[in-house]
């Protein structure tokens, strides 16, 4: 997917966003903006957005000097979302159907993304899964079903802090499968890294290894031999969260990606009215798509 430029004000917001946790500074937020707005009128929006959203990350470390100005928050996130999970685990229980339970969880998760919305309290996180629970969900389930039956190896490439403590709800669902969780290989934005997959215990539920590349999303030909080789060698994949889709929904690849729609290029693609759950497969697969309620 090539950066919209109505994907401008979303980078934007969360560009400020980034400098007021990196410093309370109000000279040091100007001069992010006016080095962020330099940095867009010269780019290349032929990349994907997570692409153009790393570079600007790095010009906001060059300013206010923070590697990962989200620390504190995202170790908030993810003791809120340990907090819920017993009751989301219940419901899990309590479902007809578990593992579809468990995907419109692990999805709901997804609302938990401070990039695109700002701080979020407890509270918020709350009503927003109860919400995201409500909203329209759209994809294949069976085919995922199936696909699942089918793997021994499955690659589940996470998304975001706090987001991955929901994620845990799923991999437990797939267990006992040979699952593999794949986080950031260094801070950016919010998104999950080895400490914040440690800090929710997933670490010892599941291998976890790192995709060696700091962009918020998976970009390939970026990431590290290592990544690459786990990637072309399962025998299923899960990508969580709009960065993931962003960077590989045209990628030869067996994938389901597993996000809610936030913005208006990602509903283009889709066809689907933002604030839908989506479960959908890369392009290289083209089931036919039908809406499910269970």
């Amino acid at each position: 997917m090539i950066t919209s430029i109505k994907c401008v004000p979303c980078i934007l917001r969360s560009t400020l966003l980034a400098a007021q946790m990196a410093s309370t500074n109000e000279a040091e937020h100007a001069e992010v903006v006016h080095k962020v707005l330099r940095l867009l009128s010269e780019t290349d929006l032929s990349q994907t957005p997570p692409q153009v959203v790393r570079q600007i990350q790095y010009a906001i470390r060059e300013v206010t000097g923070v590697a990962d100005p989200f620390q504190r928050a995202k170790a908030q996130l993810n003791e809120i979302a340990l907090a819920l999970l017993p009751k989301l685990k219940a419901q899990v229980r309590a479902s007809s159907n578990p593992l579809y339970m468990a995907v419109r969880l692990a999805i709901a998760g997804n609302a938990m993304d401070m990039g695109a919305v700002g701080k979020m309290s407890k509270q918020d996180i709350e009503s927003a899964v109860e919400k995201t629970l409500q909203d329209p969900f759209w994809g294949e389930f069976n085919a995922f079903e199936q696909a699942l039956s089918q793997a021994t190896s499955v690659l589940y490439l996470a998304d975001n802090s706090g987001e991955i403590a929901f994620d845990r709800i799923l991999i437990e669902e797939l267990l006992p499968k040979q699952v593999t969780l794949v986080v950031r290989g260094g801070p950016t934005l919010n998104d999950a890294t080895l400490h914040d997959a440690q800090a929710v215990g997933l670490d010892r539920l599941v291998e976890v290894i790192d995709n060696g590349f700091d962009a918020p999303g998976t970009i390939l030909d970026h990431c590290s031999p290592a990544f690459v080789k786990r990637f072309w060698d399962a025998d299923l994949i899960i990508a969580k969260g709009q960065g993931n889709y962003e960077t590989l929904n045209t990628v030869p690849a067996d994938i389901f990606f597993l996000f809610k729609a936030k913005c208006e290029p990602v509903r283009d693609l889709v066809n689907q009215p933002i604030g839908t759950q989506v479960l959908i497969r890369a392009e290289k697969f083209t089931p036919q798509m039908e809406p499910r309620n269970l």
